[in-house]
């Protein structure tokens, strides 16, 4: 009967979250079009290529949707099965209430893994293409690159030293650099000398990355222990590539969860901040548990015999919780970022504190 019974359940539960995860589907597709016609009234851009635009944004939005898509699903599932007195049915039977749940939890984790590795792939790529779309189309020009307000700023390390770069202005498509500063540094040496001595500093007027190098153009060379010197034409050997250096600045809803892990490797290697990255990555990892922690929200509020009264109040205390959950996640991850607590903490603490609040709250409401 168990086994019957958590089939039954689990069917139930997976058609609602099909039909509500295609109504969300629909509505972020037709809100985001309608935002993106409205944003290009001026542009005179094809209606054809904002759907298209729209289209390739919107497995981003939903893998951020997923987990209200979950609880709204659970709700309606649980809501049903009160309201037919199913569940009353099942209760009498001596069924409780953790040996109906435990199917939809266990369909809840399986949808989470398949989630992050199967959607957040296809999300990732169609997302990184959205982002070089609209920048062609808002902005005239592709661009992946971050600068800061004072200009773009890079790091390279070598075999003999590291270097710290600096330009005003950067040409992307080309990986070119414009009013370039180039500070280099020497390396420990084994006697014992002390690391991150100043060695030169570089000043040119471009700095173009080829394979192997960069090549800089009207170059003053200013060494620590010479007197300066003018290059008009001077190679720094690298082996960065345009690839590394575009994806060290990417989004990382725009990297694939599989490439994450080398990614975040590489990006610390060169000396790079991955913290964003990292702090995606393991909320990432945890999100399955942050869906399992929505079925338990959900069966808190609506596992609630219909002669009871109060359906429609907790039906909003459930919402009002799921959008809690949601925010204060954002909140813990911002800290994270500000590295006001540790990355792991940031990513897994909301989904973990969650699953054990709901947890306690059916022990309560059911055994208590």
């Amino acid at each position: 009967m168990a086994g019957t019974l958590g089939l039954y359940v689990s069917r139930l539960f997976a058609g609602w979250l099909l039909a509500v995860f295609a109504a969300l589907s629909a509505i972020v597709y037709l809100l985001d079009s309608i935002e993106l016609i409205r944003r290009t009234q001026r542009l005179d851009a094809p209606l054809l290529l904002l759907l298209k635009l729209s289209a390739l944004k919107l497995p981003h939005l939903l893998m951020e949707l997923f987990p209200f898509a979950v609880l709204f699903a659970a709700m309606l599932c649980f809501w049903r099965l009160a309201r037919s007195h199913e569940l009353t049915v099942i209760r009498a039977a001596g069924v409780s209430v953790w040996q109906f749940l435990l199917p939809v939890l266990l369909l809840a984790l399986v949808v989470g893994v398949l989630r992050v590795g199967a959607l957040n792939p296809l999300a990732a790529a169609l997302y990184a293409r959205h982002e070089v779309l609209e920048s062609e189309i808002f902005r005239g020009r592709a661009s992946s690159i971050a600068q800061a307000q004072n200009g773009f700023w890079l790091r390279q390390a070598g075999a003999e030293g590291n270097a710290v770069i600096h330009a005003l202005r950067v040409a992307s498509d080309r990986m070119e650099l414009f009013d370039v500063v180039i500070w280099s540094f020497a390396r420990p040496r084994p006697d014992g000398e002390q690391g991150d001595r100043f060695v030169g500093r570089i000043d040119a007027r471009t700095a173009r990355l080829e394979p192997g190098a960069w090549v800089l153009t009207d170059a003053s060379v200013a060494r620590a222990d010479a007197s300066p010197q003018v290059e008009p034409l001077m190679r720094i050997p690298t082996d960065m590539t345009i690839e590394q250096i575009q994806d060290a600045f990417a989004a990382p809803e725009t990297i694939s969860f599989w490439d994450l892990p080398a990614f975040v490797r590489t990006l610390e290697a060169a000396g790079f901040t991955a913290r964003r990255h990292l702090l995606h990555l393991h909320r990432l990892i945890a999100s399955p548990l942050l869906l399992a922690a929505m079925i338990l929200i959900a069966a808190t509020v609506s596992l609630r015999p219909p002669r009871r009264g109060g359906a429609a109040a907790m039906s909003v205390l459930g919402l009002v919780a799921g959008f809690v959950l949601y925010f204060s996640s954002n909140l813990v991850a911002a800290l994270g970022l500000s590295q006001a607590i540790p990355i792991h903490l940031a990513a897994w603490a909301p989904a973990a504190v969650t699953t054990l609040l709901g947890v306690a709250l059916l022990l309560h409401q059911e055994d208590g």
